[in-house]
């Protein structure tokens, strides 16, 4: 019966450990997050940029300052942007980029950039729409949609946009990104 007894105030008092652990967790980073939220609310545009570039996840919002880029369909000049997510900069670094494309599921061509890119930071998961460049990161390769693409998923990420019309797109072989 000792045994018992000694068991169940054990686990007792080990919850409370959890308890208190927690709950100084809690009061811990409510404290913490109040002062950068005032903060935030009273500095400048270019300060809250910062610290939005800063978060876990922008929205869809954050991501729509526009880069503007050269592409080249089969060598027909389009118009087209990148927007400002991490992984629309790690391609831009990229550049200039010549590759090749294929079909893809009838929606999209598709081509495998040099290498990876960085997924951290991701905008919000959006549906491509036709024109959109995209990002596959279970696969690593560039997607530019013909059609409008599935759901929103958190491993699509969407990079840019073309001003081209679809059928220009589902046909087209090569692709050349450039720096404007």
């Amino acid at each position: 019966m000792s045994f018992t007894l000694r068991r169940a105030l054990t686990v007792t008092v080990t919850t409370g450990v959890l308890l208190l652990a927690a709950t100084a967790c809690s009061d811990d980073s409510s404290a913490e997050q109040a002062p950068s939220t005032a903060s935030a609310s009273s500095s400048s545009p270019a300060a809250e940029q910062s610290q939005i570039s800063g978060s876990a996840r922008p929205s869809g919002s954050d991501r729509s300052t526009p880069m503007d880029i050269r592409v080249t369909i089969d060598g027909r000049p389009v118009d087209a942007t990148l927007n400002d997510s991490p992984a629309a900069r790690d391609l831009a670094s990229l550049l200039p980029l010549t590759l090749d494309l294929s079909d893809f599921h009838g929606t999209e061509r598709i081509a495998d950039p040099p290498r990876k890119l960085t997924t951290e930071v991701a905008p919000e998961p959006a549906a491509a729409k036709v024109g959109d460049i995209a990002y596959f990161a279970p696969w690593g390769n560039l997607a530019i949609f013909y059609t409008d693409g599935p759901s929103a998923s958190e491993d699509l990420l969407i990079l840019g946009h073309i001003d081209a019309d679809a059928d220009q797109l589902s046909v087209a072989d090569r692709i050349t990104i450039e720096v404007s």
